[in-house]
């Protein structure tokens, strides 16, 4: 296997730490160790009695039993520890494709979610978003997409890097068109549980689908990619089994120290999913009124979920010339859409951390010295 380079983790190895002014990440805002460890008296006690020796390779017990407590359908031993969420991606492809395997991923997405794939040697089929529809998908166009070679569907809710989440009908349709073809349904769900909208919450689609595998991350609702903690969770013996072997061949097992933090967060997600929907929420009104501002510059569609959204660029220029001339003029990091392999138009910016108050003015900034400035709303 020899996938081409990442994109997007190429462009942010030269840009990500190098720029004071980072408005493009993805994850939420992070808690320290010392935040984690207060959240139970004795948490202190435990994290520094932790060993150090290596850890069970599905995960550790409590992890696991943690893990389960998001889905309704779902045991401890149907859910596998993964490091991050490309580790999973990568294994379950290797598990189960094969080279002429036709696979349809919803797009733009992630480039892990196609690329895997398509270095296997399957066909990568597109399932286009509609920008004019809030970034939907067309569910009519899907059955349609499948043919006798087509193997799984690869499908990312709440979206990457639009922030578009279906309706319960929506992917009930889809999970049953999956069912009749016969087909895997991989689910990268890693911004569930922060819709903007709480009762927006979709099904697991593992909870749904007896073929469906639901990944999920510590690192973008929960706001801790530091721990590095991925994990996928599916009723399918077979699929967990063969991943369970590949992962021997990976990372084996997972970190100590991370799985007893990743525990400890879990336990008290519910509060820690309310203080990082506060500030996505608050981030999006200060966003709708800087895209009305500069409407004539953008467009913007509101996402649904998520800390992230995909505005479109109207000036006449390629938004990466746009995004690198905003990093050499103002220290501004966007993300151009090139990196998703979506056009040249638009970019990736976030709202999910604390600091966007004060960056956001540096790109205002650029914009009123170097591209005309904002306008009345």
């Amino acid at each position: 296997m020899r996938p081409s380079a990442f994109k997007i983790e190429r462009y942010f190895a030269k840009h990500e730490f190098s720029t004071p002014y980072l408005i493009s990440g993805s994850d939420c805002e992070s808690l320290t160790i010392g935040e984690l460890l207060a959240l139970e008296p004795d948490a202190k006690d435990g994290f520094l009695h932790q060993r150090l020796g290596y850890t069970e390779s599905p995960g550790a017990p409590d992890l696991r039993a943690e893990i389960a407590r998001l889905y309704t359908r779902i045991r401890p031993e149907q859910v596998l520890v993964h490091t991050g969420a490309v580790e999973p991606i990568a294994n379950f492809m290797q598990a189960v494709l094969e080279p002429g395997d036709a696979v349809i991923v919803q797009t733009p997405h992630y480039q892990a979610l196609s690329e895997i794939a398509r270095s296997i040697g399957c066909d990568i089929v597109p399932w286009l978003a509609r920008e004019n529809h809030g970034w939907a998908p067309d569910l009519d166009e899907l059955p349609k997409l499948i043919t006798a070679k087509t193997r799984a569907v690869i499908v990312n809710l709440p979206h990457n890097p639009t922030g578009f989440q279906m309706t319960a009908g929506e992917q009930a349709r889809m999970v049953e068109i999956c069912r009749a073809a016969g087909l895997l349904l991989f689910s990268d769900e890693v911004y569930r549980e922060l819709e903007h909208d709480a009762a927006d919450t979709l099904p697991a689609a593992c909870d749904l689908y007896e073929n469906a595998v639901s990944l999920g991350v510590m690192s973008k609702t929960y706001g801790l990619p530091g721990l590095r903690i991925g994990w996928v969770a599916t009723r399918d013996a077979g699929v967990l089994d063969r991943m369970a072997m590949l992962k021997d061949y990976t990372t084996m097992c997972n970190s100590a120290p991370s799985e007893f933090l990743a525990t400890l967060a879990l336990r008290h997600r519910a509060g820690i999913v309310m203080r990082n929907r506060g500030i996505v929420l608050a981030n999006m009104k200060l966003l709708d009124g800087f895209f009305a501002r500069y409407a004539h510059l953008f467009s913007w569609v509101r996402p649904r979920a998520g800390s992230i959204a995909f505005p479109r660029l109207k000036l006449d220029m390629d938004v990466e010339q746009f995004a690198l001339d905003a990093i050499k003029r103002a220290g501004v990091t966007l993300l151009p859409s090139t990196t998703y392999s979506y056009g040249n138009s638009h970019f990736r910016i976030g709202f999910g951390r604390k600091s966007l108050p004060e960056f956001l003015p540096h790109f205002e900034r650029y914009l009123d010295e170097h591209h005309g400035g904002a306008k009345a709303a």
